[in-house]
């Protein structure tokens, strides 16, 4: 995930506008793009449009004949990264090597502690959860 952010940064780089008044634009450029990516690859289930999170993150730094360019970067980059998690084995743990847990939480309060299924984050005990999530999210796309 981190050679994806680079990449996309230094593709993105040249066209960052340093006179728009901020000292900083390619260090919160690069930081938007590093932590877009950290997110994506932790919590992908809650992450609903990542490419329009970053464009609108990163597009002030950008002048105005810029921006289509700078979202066809973000929104490639983004697919190529999602596509690589796809791809990626689930054998117990996410891109970064932290052990993956059930997206519930038990009646206590605390975080479900045991594996989830790979097509959807929920253990077999939670899985009637995922199955309101799609309930409730049928009418929202009709």
């Amino acid at each position: 995930m981190y050679q994806i952010s680079r990449a996309m940064y230094r593709e993105l780089a040249k066209d960052i506008d340093v006179h728009s008044g901020s000292k900083n634009a390619r260090e919160a450029v690069l930081k938007a793009c590093e932590a877009n990516m950290e997110r994506l690859a932790t919590d992908r289930h809650y992450f609903a449009k990542p490419a329009r999170t970053l464009f609108a993150d990163i597009r002030p730094y950008f002048p105005m004949n810029a921006q289509a360019r700078v979202w066809h970067v973000v929104e490639r980059y983004l697919a190529c990264a999602e596509e690589f998690l796809a791809q990626q084995p689930r054998h117990g743990y996410d891109a970064n090597g932290n052990p993956l847990e059930c997206r519930a939480t038990t009646r206590r309060g605390t975080p479900c502690q045991r594996e989830p299924l790979p097509r959807n984050g929920y253990c077999p005990s939670h899985q009637h959860l995922a199955e309101t999530e799609e309930a409730e999210a049928a009418p929202l796309a009709a």
